[in-house]
């Protein structure tokens, strides 16, 4: 963030990934949207956007980067930013992403820090797309399984975002790389508050509980539960599916919102009323800590 004057700050974020579907078109459209995310889990209105590419010119055709680029650009569209321009260079690995820049009020600038005892824990899209990318890497994935785990990656977070800025929401953040648990834990970090989650309710993408079950998990998704596995209690009905899908990676996550309980319900019906059918509450702020945990209950 930088305060440009009493009426503007700018908020910049980049991200950058190799694909995470077969088609180029869609993973153009995937990567734009993760690189907003960011913004709007701080209340910023995106307003332009640069290409990063990196691009095998000798074993990929131009045609496979048209697309991607017109996969990018749809989700720049539909955000209301423009694209500025970029930057390619020849690479042995395909990788895009964005640049992105926003605006936000310096007064309504909302941040991870701030969460409250007693505040309502909401979830804006269905965990499990690092599972479910990785069966679709080994090739166990059907198309029933991975459509709607590309329908929610390529969800711009935007109508959640402006949604939820009509209430009072104490701390928000996007779910990304470390998983539920890792950005929970961000904001409790940040906030000094434990968390309790409800894991029979979080909202799941198909068949990620009988991936889990049968190991089919990526490599962060280890890395983050060994990681973390200190700073959570995990209760006696939570199976080892149930704990490893709160802490498989997200690419292009839905926003983790904490937002008084007495405005929890309507927000949630407004995000419902607004086409973010799958937004759930999950759980809850409960108390001030020095050493802040999640309880998995």
């Amino acid at each position: 963030m930088y305060k440009l004057s009493e009426d503007i700050a700018i908020v910049q974020s980049l991200d950058f990934f190799t694909p995470i579907v077969d088609d180029p078109y869609t993973f153009g459209q995937i990567t734009a949207a993760n690189a907003f995310s960011d913004l709007y889990a701080m209340g910023a209105r995106p307003v332009t956007a640069l290409n990063i590419v990196a691009f095998p010119v000798d074993d990929l055709s131009n045609s496979v980067l048209k697309d991607i680029l017109r996969g990018g650009i749809s989700k720049i569209n539909e955000s209301g930013a423009v694209l500025a321009g970029g930057h390619s260079i020849k690479d042995d690995e395909l990788k895009y992403g964005l640049s992105v820049t926003g605006t936000v009020h310096p007064d309504k600038i909302i941040s991870n820090k701030g969460a409250q005892a007693g505040d309502v824990l909401i979830l804006t899209k269905a965990l499990g797309t690092g599972i479910v990318a990785t069966a679709l890497k080994r090739k166990v994935a059907t198309d029933e399984q991975v459509q709607p785990m590309v329908e929610s990656m390529i969800q711009l977070n935007k109508i959640a975002s402006e949604t939820a800025q009509n209430y009072s929401i104490n701390a928000m953040t996007d779910v990304t790389g470390y998983g539920l648990i890792g950005h929970l834990l961000e904001m409790l970090d940040s906030s000094f508050m434990d968390a309790r989650i409800y894991v029979d309710d979080l909202p799941l993408l198909p068949s990620v509980l009988d991936m889990a079950e049968k190991n089919i998990v990526p490599g962060g998704l280890l890395t983050n539960k060994k990681y973390y596995h200190p700073r959570v209690a995990v209760g006696s009905l939570v199976s080892e599916e149930q704990e490893m899908i709160a802490v498989d990676p997200q690419t292009s996550g839905g926003l983790l919102i904490s937002t008084p309980a007495e405005a929890a319900d309507k927000l949630l019906s407004d995000l419902h009323a607004n086409g973010i059918e799958i937004a759930t509450i999950i759980g809850e702020i409960t108390n001030p800590s020095a050493e802040p945990r999640i309880s998995l209950q």
